[in-house]
């Protein structure tokens, strides 16, 4: 039997990442979309989008700067579109604000299943939170990607697909190697993925160095695997990443190794249930 298409994703630019940490990082619209549509050349089949705010170059719910950055890659790619309802860790905003893209009709949206510290602060999702995304995304016909940085917050998403608010197939995106959440180690995903329902898809983040291990892991377990400058700003130990496609380039290979095929857009949308 073949083994699985993989969903490379690529994680543009994150929320506070700055220029002077490295000149590779998108900040306003016109650098977020050419970064989306790099990556999506290098072979990344979903494009995870943050914003940033022009003045301070953090990071922004704002949905017009959103539609901006939206409709350039639309109009580019054919690739799938998440957009975050993080804000920004540390910094609580309206619920109304952080679900805002939702109205720009985007494939797929994040959802972080729980609270979590951070090194920034408190990243906050409270369950009047998590309620009213979901319900919005229900609505609208988003899929979400569940955002997992550690076990309650899997079972939080499934109580949420037991109560039929976030419907099936389901899709985890595990986030290993923080400071508070899951260990980038085989034992912790093996953990998570051990919980998931017959039918859901899966994809990991490393952060910082972790992100080629987990990746590779990933990829010979049959998951999927997200990479981008969001989460590891280093091609390798002291060398700046050139950008969002030379990191995706690297999965790439990797998926290549172990025979992996890369889905394109078309084949990632029926994996995840959107065709």
């Amino acid at each position: 039997m073949a083994p699985p298409p993989v969903i490379i994703t690529a994680a543009l630019t994150g929320s506070r990442i700055t220029k002077e940490q490295t000149s590779a990082i998108p900040i306003t619209p016109a650098e977020i979309a050419a970064e989306g549509v790099a990556a999506w050349r290098a072979g990344a089949g979903v494009r995870h989008v943050h914003v940033r705010d022009a003045a301070t170059g953090q990071g922004t719910q704002d949905v017009d700067v959103f539609r901006e950055v939206v409709d350039a890659l639309r109009a580019q790619t054919d690739a799938i579109l998440c957009l975050t309802t993080s804000g920004i860790p540390g910094r609580n905003l309206p619920t109304a604000e952080r679900i805002a893209p939702l109205a720009l009709q985007p494939e797929m949206a994040s959802f972080d299943a729980g609270t979590i510290q951070m090194d920034a602060g408190l990243f906050v999702n409270e369950p009047e939170f998590l309620d009213a995304l979901a319900a919005d995304a229900l609505a609208r016909g988003v899929k979400l990607e569940l955002e997992c940085f550690d076990l309650e917050m899997v079972h939080t998403a499934l109580r949420y697909h037991r109560d039929d608010k976030l419907p099936a197939p389901l899709h985890f995106q595990f986030v290993t190697g923080t400071r508070y959440g899951m260990p980038a180690t085989a034992q912790a995903l093996v953990a998570a993925v051990d919980l998931l329902p017959e039918g859901s898809t899966w994809s990991v983040i490393g952060v910082g160095r972790t992100q080629t291990p987990m990746a590779m892991l990933a990829l010979a377990m049959g998951g999927h695997v997200r990479v981008g400058l969001e989460d590891n700003i280093h091609y390798r130990r002291r060398e700046l990443a050139t950008g969002n496609a030379q990191l995706v380039e690297r999965a790439v290979r990797l998926a290549g190794e172990l025979e992996r095929p890369v889905a394109t857009p078309a084949q990632a949308r029926e994996l995840l249930g959107l065709a």
